[in-house]
């Protein structure tokens, strides 16, 4: 039996000899003695840093051009206008009769003002002012913030219908960043986009 245990313990020792040298004595410690420093990367001469000089000009109030997206930029001091919208698989002239239809039930807002011609509505939406802001939990559980709450205000959004490729139309709303969400999400809901 002695035999036996020598025999299976001999092994172990042995592997775990090998185990604790980390496979050392298999390779060279001499790797980073050899190594040298290279050359440090040129730039070509074509690709010289661009100026940055107009990077960081900040525009003048009132330059409020919608991006891609429809954002804009407000000016300091002013409402925030913001453009937004989303794309029907109808015609223009039946996109703006359903858009008409949705409007006029008068959830969503009040028509002031359309023109079929250039298929556009004025719409004065009451929307809270603060959109999603509402008090943290220690200010709902002790009552602060009461008095401090978003009233609905009005406000004048233009809602216009466009054409967007072969079929399909575009609703886009403009306006202050409160009323214009009210309003497309009133009008998706309604019209089930």
């Amino acid at each position: 039996m002695k035999k036996t245990s020598l025999a299976v313990a001999l092994p172990a020792l042995v592997l775990s000899g090998l185990m604790l040298s980390g496979c050392g004595m298999f390779r060279s410690h001499k790797s980073w003695d050899t190594a040298k420093q290279e050359a440090p990367l040129e730039i070509p001469p074509g690709l010289d840093t661009p100026p940055a000089s107009e990077a960081l000009v900040i525009p003048p109030p009132g330059a409020n051009q919608p991006t891609a997206n429809g954002a804009t930029a407000a000016a300091p001091g002013a409402a925030a206008t913001i453009t937004d919208g989303f794309v029907l698989s109808d015609s223009v002239d039946a996109a703006y009769k359903r858009v008409g239809d949705a409007l006029a039930q008068g959830e969503i807002g009040q028509v002031t003002a359309r023109d079929d011609a250039a298929h556009t509505y004025a719409v004065t939406v009451m929307a809270a002012a603060q959109v999603g802001k509402k008090p943290g939990f220690f200010g709902r559980m002790f009552g602060r913030g009461k008095g401090d709450a978003a009233r609905a205000t009005p406000h004048e959004i233009s809602v216009s219908i466009a054409p967007s490729g072969q079929s399909g139309s575009e609703v886009r709303a403009q306006g202050e960043a409160a009323g214009v969400a009210k309003l497309v999400d009133g009008l998706k809901a309604k019209l089930g986009n």
